[in-house]
């Protein structure tokens, strides 16, 4: 189940502005939040003053807090691997350890008798499986991506994939980041380009990142990395389908009733037997069984990646089919233009393709 979240950072702003956000939030269904104690006052009674009163408000509101840690906002705290009583004090969901202790101390500190989930890093080679088989508790260890404030800095997506696919294997709850195209927004430090995980993030709308990374079928939680999105922002992401995936196309000129019926009104599911040529949805063709697609003429001589088409009466006994192209076929007349798949959506058909029988929507 995905969970969405957003990222607040209490040293740089003000409470009245840091609550008005976590109340926006929560109004769109908004359940995590994620901040940073590596930047925070060292001095325990004024982290237990202030970080007390953030997470008291930010559980009222009904979300989970996870914080970034190292050794050193331990120490600062008088905490170890195996006391974390004042975490469990302040109320703290989720540590975040963005620098780890030996091995020993990572597993004890995974086996805290607070059920405080500890939570590693997920853009690392951290080596989860060897904790585990070493007495760490899988139960209360979770996963969450880094993010990086530096341009070109984000993760490729082939490192990306790499890394989940460990996380995945090993049947763990992961998070990433997304980032908010908003004016002066910040992050735990003096860098303000955004904070997406993946670098192909970092500039697109962001409901289109939240919607890749539900094509990627490896995170669980999406929050957001920076502060503060705008309400336009919580709302499209609120807005995005977290069950299956959906893909944007932008439409053809002269779409008839019939092709729009087939693109739009179906839970589409890719075969798995698909060619390398396009991906299928055969469902549709049931509805037209006897049901006219009349063909309409198309000056595209090639159909190419990305373009939606649905195949029409000249070839009806698979009249209603819909098809994303992977690669470039002939325009043979047997197919219509539905249209194509919107340019800021185009990684999710790189998703599609790898797992071509992919359950998605077109809208």
């Amino acid at each position: 189940m995905h969970r969405l979240g957003i990222s607040v950072y209490p040293e740089h702003s003000t409470q009245e502005k840091d609550f008005a956000y976590m109340e926006l939030a929560a109004k769109y269904g908004f359940s995590r939040i994620f901040t940073c104690l590596l930047s925070a006052s060292s001095d325990p009674e004024v982290i237990k003053k202030e970080f007390g009163t953030f997470l008291k408000k930010a559980h009222e509101l009904g979300f989970q807090v996870a914080a970034d840690t190292n050794p050193q906002v331990f120490h600062n705290l008088g905490a170890a691997p195996d006391n974390l009583e004042i975490f469990h004090e302040l109320g703290l969901d989720i540590i975040r350890l963005d620098g780890h202790f030996d091995e020993f101390q990572d597993v004890l500190i995974t086996r805290n008798p607070y059920g405080i989930k500890i939570e590693f890093n997920g853009s690392s080679d951290a080596d989860i499986e060897r904790l585990i088989r070493h007495g760490a508790d899988r139960r209360n260890m979770i996963i969450c991506h880094n993010f990086y404030p530096e341009r070109y800095s984000g993760l490729s997506q082939k490192t990306f994939d790499r890394f989940n696919e460990k996380w995945t294997s090993l049947g763990m709850t992961t998070a990433a980041f997304v980032s908010s195209q908003a004016e002066h927004t910040f992050g735990p430090w003096e860098v303000y380009q955004g904070l997406p995980t993946l670098e192909a993030d970092r500039t697109l709308p962001i409901d289109a990142q939240v919607r890749h990374m539900v094509a990627c079928e490896a995170i669980d939680d999406i929050l957001i990395g920076n502060a503060y999105a705008t309400e336009e922002e919580l709302k499209a992401m609120a807005s995005v389908k977290l069950t299956n995936t959906t893909i944007k196309m932008d439409a053809a000129e002269g779409l008839g009733e019939a092709e729009k019926d087939a693109v739009f009104h179906f839970i589409h599911s890719g075969r798995n037997d698909a060619s390398e040529y396009f991906i299928r949805s055969s469902f549709p063709r049931l509805k037209f069984k006897n049901r006219e697609i009349p063909f309409r003429p198309c000056e595209k001589k090639t159909f190419t990646r990305g373009d939606v088409l649905v195949v029409n009466d000249n070839l009806a006994h698979y009249r209603g089919e819909v098809e994303i192209v992977l690669t470039e076929i002939e325009n043979d007349g047997q197919r219509n233009l539905a249209g194509r798949i919107a340019d800021t959506d185009m990684r999710i058909l790189d998703e599609m393709e790898k797992r071509p029988d992919h359950v998605f929507e077109i809208i």
